[in-house]
């Protein structure tokens, strides 16, 4: 069914009665959405433009699933979810017109029905993910719609609702209106309230995952401006314009969860690169369970977060790293021409250097590397060596990707081919290459290919010698990238172009180790910015998801029901969260959690936690500033400073002591 094209127009503003068509009765709306079908995708809109932005990253899971779209209009969200490799996608409206033009997009694996929807031609519970988007307020029986989508949604499925904000359509006279070459068209919408729908759909089993109301942002601008609407978009620019609900159906024997919960309220939460919307969020010991606009101070109740005046983010995950020299200095003395003659130079010039900070133990090492991290916000590191079991206690700073094959470099590798195809099929598997200015660099990426280890499962870090041809070759394998400009910089004089960067398809941004980067993710994150001249947004994704995708991770940098619960939480300050991702050095981070458990909190966080969370935090100063980790501090300093002196000690260049 969808959303009127001129659905901001104010009641005010509207012509005379007789240039338009008032529709009140079930025949005549369907007329309505007839006439509707021939201009519907004719012009953008602003509702449905910021219904697209949130909704897209706060589905469920939905990979391998049933999924029906109620109210599916002229195929705006078959379209896309057709290419999310579901099992089965369906597609209903009440208007035949409507599914015409969905038929005409001949979209994919897509069974199309013309139903009402208080009678779907679906079978019982057999339904993942029921999507009714911009539906309810056409329906005048919500109670008959809520039985019938509990009906064919299964136990532990999911119930997706988005509508047009009822109490700013009132405040603000808002109607459902579209224009034709003859007429304008109102439509009757019913307003409904949040708390209305929630009850009705409780009683048919379903509960709370996910309440938010966004408010119209940037893109959204754009689209009121082309349309000389400005004046209307400054009205509603700080009300809710949408809801967004996601119901999950509760099987009959669900009972209280024993997993221990925790509120983080009053804060906002970024949703995307340019999505933030006010909301708590409750965690259990590990995932994301709830995120609502709602919550009441009632429901603040002991082990509770107060973020007022913060943000939180979703945890970062650094795609590369070599975690054991997080204690090591910057080494090297000019600019090389390839990775090999760095590490030849080193190892003459500085084995004293490298012998001393060998002595201190490698485990003291590794859990400095995984503290670099935290401390930058990263809760998810690629370790580029073998895997030390370390690495992958319940109790390491952060988590380490283990699931990958890997080999150091071609120069330095024992069998490249044997490493990769011993590679399990679901891993990825990971190599440097091309890392230098020189034409043996440039070489290595038709070597891997000619070797046959170059395909889907290839992740090249570097990559700095990379022409466009190499780019070409490397999209068309389907092979992925891992950057790390600053350390191409400090070694080689160079970093890789804007342009190159944009040009790959799959590609992730690492810190590299202490050995060469110019700090922590974020140091390189703002690099990338001055240097490479990436855009914000793209440096999202290059944090977020992108390197969740390549590397497999559990955590798809996104914050939804759900989702693992690492988060981290910073002063929030004006602009888009990617702006503000890439303002951001290691004194922001104040909170961090990782699988709901605070791993990190700054001295003004720490004050706000409950006893238990408190249990196993220590203060470690860091060139002055204090922050409680979730770590053996002072056995970690004690083992270092045997070995490096006191007040020697520095992680990635910043001074380690205890407050």
């Amino acid at each position: 069914m969808g959303q009127p094209v001129d659905s901001t127009e104010k009641t005010e503003a509207r012509e005379s009665v007789s240039a338009s068509t008032q529709v009140a009765d079930e025949t005549l709306l369907k007329d309505a959405f007839s006439a509707w079908a021939e201009v519907y995708d004719l012009r953008q809109n602003p509702l449905l433009a910021l219904e697209e932005r949130y909704l897209l990253r706060l589905l469920p899971r939905i990979k391998g699933r049933d999924v029906l779209d109620v109210g599916c209009g002229t195929g705006r969200w078959l379209a896309q979810l057709s290419q999310l490799n579901l099992r089965t996608l369906h597609g209903m409206d009440f208007s035949q017109e409507m599914l015409s033009k969905a038929a005409a997009r001949h979209i994919p694996n897509t069974q199309l029905s013309l139903a009402p929807c208080t009678e779907l031609p679906i079978e019982n519970a057999s339904i993942d993910v029921l999507l009714a988007s911009f539906v309810l307020s056409y329906v005048d029986d919500l109670s008959k719609v809520a039985q019938e989508f509990a009906r064919v949604v299964r136990p532990q499925g999911n119930l997706v609702l988005t509508d047009m904000h009822p109490e700013t359509a009132v405040s603000l006279h808002w109607e459902r209106a579209f224009s034709t070459s003859e007429a304008k068209m109102s439509l009757p919408a019913r307003h409904r309230s949040i708390e209305e729908i929630v009850k009705t759909f409780s009683t048919e089993g379903f509960i709370v995952r996910t309440i938010i109301e966004p408010s119209f942002g940037l893109p959204e601008k754009g689209i009121f401006a082309a349309h000389d609407k400005i004046d209307y978009f400054a009205e509603a620019e700080h009300l809710p314009a949408i809801y967004l609900l996601h119901l999950f159906k509760s099987p009959v024997s669900d009972t209280e969860s024993p997993l221990r919960k925790k509120l983080l309220y009053r804060g906002q939460c970024a949703v995307g690169p340019h999505e933030k919307t006010s909301a708590a969020l409750m965690t259990n010991e590990r995932t994301v369970e709830t995120i609502n606009s709602r919550v009441s101070e009632a429901m603040a109740r002991s082990g509770a977060i107060d973020l007022s005046g913060y943000l939180l983010f979703p945890g970062l995950l650094n795609a590369h790293d070599h975690l054991e020299f997080a204690l090591f200095p910057k080494l090297g003395r000019g600019h090389y021409q390839n990775a090999t003659q760095w590490a030849q130079n080193i190892q003459k010039n500085d084995a004293d250097v490298i012998a001393l900070h060998r002595r201190v133990p490698k485990r003291t090492r590794l859990w400095w590397g995984g503290i670099r991290n935290l401390l930058s916000g990263v809760t998810t590191v690629c370790h580029h060596n073998p895997i030390d079991p370390c690495l992958l206690e319940r109790d390491f700073p952060v988590r380490a990707i283990s699931h990958f094959g890997w080999e150091h470099s071609l120069a330095f590798a024992g069998d490249v081919k044997a490493a990769h195809d011993n590679t399990p099929e679901s891993h990825p598997f990971i190599i440097h290459a091309c890392e230098g200015i020189d034409e043996g660099s440039s070489a290595e990426l038709r070597t891997l290919d000619e070797l046959g280890v170059l395909d889907q499962r290839t992740v090249i870090v570097h990559g700095l010698a990379l022409d466009e041809d190499g780019i070409v070759l490397l999209n068309t394998r389907g092979s992925s990238l891992i950057a790390c400009p600053s350390s191409n910089q400090f070694l080689f004089g160079k970093a890789p172009s804007q342009q190159i960067l944009n040009s790959v398809t799959r590609l992730a941004l690492g810190s590299d180790s202490s050995l060469t980067a110019t700090g922590d993710l974020l140091d390189e994150i703002r690099f990338a910015v001055e240097t490479c001249r990436l855009t914000p947004q793209r440096l999202y994704s290059l944090v977020m998801d992108s390197p969740s995708s390549i590397l497999h991770s559990e955590n798809g940098g996104q914050i939804r029901p759900g989702s693992l619960a690492d988060l981290i939480a910073v002063r929030d300050r004006n602009g888009d969260p990617a702006e503000v991702l890439c303002s951001l050095s290691a004194n922001d981070i104040e909170l961090v959690l990782l699988e709901g458990r605070v791993q990190l909190a700054s001295e003004p966080i720490f004050e706000k936690l409950s006893q238990d969370d408190r249990e196993g935090l220590e203060p470690l100063s860091i060139d002055g500033s204090v922050r409680w980790l979730r770590a053996p501090i002072d056995n970690l300093l004690r083992e270092a400073e045997d070995v490096l002196g006191k007040s020697q000690v520095r992680l990635g260049g910043r001074l380690l002591c205890r407050p």
